[in-house]
């Protein structure tokens, strides 16, 4: 006999993991309103899926997965947005608040290197920051990315190169030729 699924320990998941995962979401398009979507999108789908989940399943690295599903719909969908979004924080990086020099600093290399892994392919960026930002470990990450751990550990590495490149003052595209 199949007992049907209460409402109460969706909303105990919902409770635990949406502030992760509007985050990974949040890290991973670069835009609030788009992480506001498919993290409602994910918790959606999640409820949806929920009965049929097995009692022994890591309910955490369910939602990544069905997350990160959901970026790269989004990412195929819209592919015109990096650019515009590059276009946007270029412009927006002048325009940093004041405060304390410290935090001012802090909050001027946080959105460089943000704006640098938005720039990433989506697969290097999904990788890293699940890898990096979320703790996910290579196997997890693989899975949800449809490749092996040794793939996903690759792009994590090629990421983090990419990075180190845009921070020395590369361009992407060559960056990516150094591969």
């Amino acid at each position: 006999m199949v007992e049907a699924m209460s409402e109460e320990p969706f909303d105990a998941i919902v409770a635990a993991h949406h502030g992760e995962i509007y985050r990974f979401l949040r890290r991973t398009t670069g835009r609030v309103s788009d992480a506001d979507d498919l993290s409602q999108e994910t918790f959606l789908r999640a409820f949806r899926a929920y009965p049929s989940l097995p009692p022994d399943a890591n309910v955490r690295a369910w939602l990544f997965a069905i997350a990160t599903n959901l970026c790269r719909n989004h990412f195929r969908s819209e592919k015109r947005r990096r650019k515009a979004l590059a276009v946007v924080e270029a412009d927006g990086r002048g325009a940093e608040a004041g405060g304390p020099e410290g935090e001012t600093l802090f909050n001027e290399a946080r959105s460089r290197v943000e704006a640098m892994v938005s720039r990433l392919p989506v697969k290097q960026r999904l990788a890293f920051t699940l890898r990096k930002l979320h703790d996910q470990d290579y196997e997890t990450v693989g899975r949800m990315l449809d490749c092996s751990a040794e793939s996903a550990r690759a792009h994590v590495f090629q990421a983090f190169r990419k990075i180190r490149g845009l921070l020395n003052g590369e361009d992407l595209a060559r960056a990516e030729a150094r591969r």
